[in-house]
């Protein structure tokens, strides 16, 4: 589908230069000579490859069909992910470069998923707004710092860091945002 080039946002694949690109970034700059644009940074879906562009206003680019497809995550073999098509038990298996170094460290084994797909091509994984997860270390809380709110470092399941009020102690449950 042709969409306006100033109507790119955030999360948005298109294709361009013959590629499938995802927009990372955008900042809308109107100069003071000449029209204004749009300047996008695309990461490449393929390659990961990042490359900034300007889209005006009068171009037109193509927006790219993905398919959603409801999956489970089975288990984690070395840097391969197996994850398990909900309605016909079909497998397939994501690199973490197709995942994301940082959604990664949110996976559980069972966890319901959403895999985007364009062409039968499997090319990323969208994750559940919130992810529970167990604190697993927690550093002990320094007294005397009540004047403004004070957090502490934790590391929950998974290796993920994060602060948390003084109160948590390893053991506990998170909801986190994903």
């Amino acid at each position: 589908m042709k969409i306006n080039g100033n109507t790119i946002r955030p999360g948005m694949v298109i294709e361009h230069q013959d590629r499938l690109w995802r927009a990372v970034k955008i900042q809308h700059t109107q100069p003071g000579k000449g029209g204004a644009y749009l300047q996008v940074e695309l990461k490449d879906l393929q390659s990961g490859s990042k490359l900034n562009q300007r889209f005006r206003s009068s171009e037109t680019v193509e927006r790219a069909t993905l398919e959603q497809n409801d999956y489970q995550y089975l288990f984690a073999d070395g840097d391969m992910y197996t994850f398990m098509h909900m309605e016909n038990y079909e497998q397939i298996e994501l690199s973490i470069n197709d995942i994301g170094e940082d959604q990664v460290l949110f996976l559980q084994e069972n966890m319901k998923v959403i895999v985007e797909s364009h062409d039968d091509t499997p090319l990323g994984v969208k994750l559940p707004k919130t992810v529970i997860l167990e604190v697993t270390e927690a550093d002990a809380v320094v007294k005397g710092q009540t004047a403004s709110s004070s957090y502490k470092p934790a590391i929950v399941e998974g290796g993920v860091r994060v602060m948390v009020p003084p109160h948590i102690g390893v053991g506990t449950r998170l909801v986190i945002n994903t």
